[in-house]
């Protein structure tokens, strides 16, 4: 693999089928299992969504978009239960962290969210695409309810799988000095 792979990853926010699955899906998952992960503790787990689950995930959101906001329209509930459509396969990144004297909870969910990095990454090796989504439902009691989390878990994110539909975007150029400094 050459730099050129990382330098020209970007998120697909158009995914048609097919979605990675069998042998493929299963290299992404062995590939998630290297994330850095101070004490070895693999302090995440994986959701996968498909088919027909992904309308009841559209529902779940729905739910919990109406008691966060009980205004809603019937055409603004209609857009949430509509997001998981978007892709063939959404893979849920639950950080699910234990009790551990030297890893405090915070560096577990830094390794769950480096786990779904790596599953973004191993995707594109893969020939397959996707994008890491959140918002309010990653941080929704009921949405996490729902999915079957217990109190101590936490969504990391949402990550839609499919092959990207069309040509990836062009991405700008980015200095890194920017961003680098010594001390």
């Amino acid at each position: 693999m050459s730099i050129e792979f990382l330098l020209s990853r970007n998120s697909a926010p158009v995914l048609i089928e097919p979605a990675p699955s069998g042998e493929a899906l299963q290299r992404m998952f062995q590939a998630a299992m290297r994330a850095p992960d101070h004490g070895n503790l693999k302090p995440w787990r994986f959701i996968t969504i498909t088919g027909d689950r992904r309308s009841d995930l559209g529902e779940l959101f729905a739910v919990a978009a109406a008691q966060r906001n009980g205004d809603l329209t019937t055409e603004q509930l209609e857009r949430f239960v509509a997001q998981p459509m978007r892709a063939p396969l959404i893979i849920v990144v639950v950080a699910s962290p234990v009790d551990h004297p030297k890893v405090p909870q915070i560096e577990q969910e830094y390794a769950a969210a480096c786990a779904a990095h790596t599953l973004l990454l191993a995707a594109e090796a893969e020939g397959f695409a996707g994008i890491w989504r959140t918002g309010d439902n990653a941080f929704d009691d009921t949405v996490a309810g729902g999915l079957g989390l217990t109190k101590d878990e936490q969504i990391i994110g949402f990550l839609y799988m499919g092959t990207r539909r069309g040509e990836p975007k062009v991405l700008a150029e980015i200095d890194s000095a920017s961003f680098v400094s010594a001390w």
